[in-house]
């Protein structure tokens, strides 16, 4: 008896011991990414004033707002920023150099989610046309080199977690989802499709909601402002500016026809509803099914989703940052933001979820908005063809003609691949030739910088210089044998738009917003990076960080 007593009054004697010992939070029901393509960091500011109660402004007032968010590579695409969102790596690490590249051995241009052995499942062969039904229209993550966080949890929970992404574009949805995604979704002329590498069926629920229609719905709707145009005006200046789109049956001010110009529904259609927020509003409804239909949230352990809203590239693109589009574009993805919200909130409960709001890339001013208000500022339109006469006649000069149809170069975006064989009739190494392509490209007025590759190559990944961001987007078996940077608010000629893709800060500089379990609210104006929500969100489900991540734990 007096043994059994001892042992009591030990092991009550340690109970306030145990009882204090630190009890692990349960894990997330639900992770969730949304990126929304070309967001801008100063959109947030921008325009809050006028959002409503339940969509950016919940997550900003109830989350951590990282405010000086930033990429640090100098590829400022959508397919190299998804694919840092979510690996934690640049484009060194994980290969997706740009949306497309010119492949070294066949010297064709490939897509970033290219894949020849997994073409597509769900396109109507009716109404898709040839391209659609390609071998090159095929689609998967082979391309991506390192893991995603979804991966992460997939390796962590197999079967007991579910990873399920969409967007409105195949890259966005392929890369936030990685290699062992569930699912990955994307809208193809108003279906949402996948590939063979996830399933060789649409699930019955996704083909009852395509066979609504609900895109070929839209034909004819009217596109007009939510709010007075004097509010647009006071904000973003003038409807009707100069450097806009007219194409797809728009013109450059409100009210807009989502009819791609014509009587009846074709390609050019589908290029105006991709303009429209309507696109917008499409993706949050097939989401909203999806939370219900593939029971996200619901499993035995952490879920993921990715959302990628594209809509406003493509209305970025068309009409710049300083437009009644854009503007008109983020009000509306702000109900859009809303409504999923509160789905979410119904479903799993927003208590029970993580989520990181942040954007692929951000988006410079239009030429033409830049010398209609501030002339002193070098501002124009340039012609990729004009920098490779120069070089051509340059390289001539250098080393001689080449022979028969020989050329020196092919161009691939900012920068050129020199030909092998133009190197072997002439003899030449790849550096003789790249230093006489360097000096003859500094020579040209909208250029501001030129790297080679053995440049690149012999900088070191860490800094903020234009180098170490070319480095850490930089490649070697896909990449360039030199790379230029134009100078700011200098882009390829187009008839209207704009565009990204450089390492200015109206194109690194995104939102980076969390909220939900484990995350403290709070506004942050340390500077931090892209490749910081991976390790991150690793440490917000209680798993690895991807194996490859650079980034560190934001709290």
């Amino acid at each position: 008896m007096k043994l059994l007593l001892g042992f009591v009054t030990a092991a009550l004697a340690l109970a306030p011991v145990f009882a204090a010992a630190p009890v692990a939070p349960p894990s997330p029901r639900l992770a969730i990414t949304i990126t929304v393509d070309q967001l801008r960091a100063d959109y947030l500011v921008r325009f809050r004033p006028y959002f409503g109660e339940g969509g950016f402004k919940r997550l900003l007032e109830g989350g951590a707002d990282f405010q000086n968010t930033h990429y640090r590579h100098s590829v400022t695409q959508t397919a190299p920023g998804h694919a840092s969102i979510a690996t934690g790596v640049y484009a060194n690490v994980h290969g997706i150099v740009s949306n497309e590249w010119i492949d070294r051995d066949s010297w064709e241009q490939v897509n970033n989610v290219e894949d020849r052995d997994s073409l597509l499942v769900g396109v109507d062969a009716a109404a898709a046309g040839p391209a659609l039904l390609a071998p090159k229209a095929g689609r998967s993550p082979r391309s991506l080199q390192a893991p995603t966080i979804a991966d992460q949890l997939k390796l962590r929970h197999g079967a007991q977690s579910k990873v399920f992404s969409a967007s409105n574009k195949d890259r966005s949805a392929i890369l936030l989802g990685g290699k062992l995604a569930d699912a990955a979704y994307w809208d193809e002329n108003g279906s949402m499709v996948t590939s063979r590498y996830y399933r060789d069926k649409l699930p019955a629920w996704i083909e009852a909601f395509n066979a609504e229609r609900r895109v070929q719905a839209t034909f004819g709707k009217v596109w007009d402002r939510l709010k007075d145009p004097a509010i647009y005006d006071a904000v973003q200046g003038p409807d009707d500016a100069p450097g806009e789109n007219v194409g797809y049956g728009f013109t450059r001010t409100f009210p807009k026809k989502v009819d791609g110009g014509a009587a009846m529904i074709s390609g050019a259609f589908y290029t105006a509803f991709d303009n429209a927020p309507f696109s917008a509003e499409f993706l949050g409804e097939f989401v909203q099914r999806a939370l219900r239909e593939e029971q996200l949230g619901q499993h035995k352990a952490t879920d993921f989703l990715g959302v990628s809203f594209s809509q406003l590239d493509s209305v970025g693109h068309a009409y710049g940052p300083d437009s009644h589009e854009v503007m008109d574009s983020m009000l509306r993805l702000d109900r859009v933001l809303a409504s999923l919200l509160d789905a979410i909130d119904r479903h799993v409960g927003l208590k029970n979820c993580v989520i990181v709001l942040t954007a692929d890339h951000g988006a410079q001013a239009m030429p033409e908005r830049v010398q209609s208000t501030r002339a002193a500022i070098p501002a124009g339109r340039i012609k990729g063809a004009d920098f490779d006469a120069a070089a051509r006649k340059a390289l001539d000069a250098a080393f001689g003609a080449l022979p028969g149809e020989e050329y020196w170069f092919l161009r691939d975006g900012a920068g050129y691949h020199l030909r092998p064989s133009a190197l072997a009739a002439k003899k030449l190494s790849v550096e003789e030739v790249s230093r006489v392509l360097k000096a003859v490209l500094l020579q040209q007025a909208p250029i501001a910088q030129v790297f080679t590759r053995a440049e690149i190559l012999a900088a070191p990944p860490e800094g903020d210089s234009f180098l170490a961001m070319a480095r850490r987007g930089y490649y070697a078996p896909r990449d360039r044998e030199v790379v230029y940077v134009l100078k700011p608010y200098f882009m390829d000629k187009h008839p209207f738009g704009t565009t990204h893709g450089t390492p200015y800060e109206d194109d690194t500089h995104v939102p980076q917003v969390w909220f939900g379990a484990g995350v403290p609210r709070g506004v942050h104006v340390e500077r931090v990076g892209v490749e910081d929500i991976a390790t991150t969100f690793a440490g917000l489900l209680g798993i690895p960080a991807p194996p490859q991540a650079q980034g560190r734990r934001l709290f």
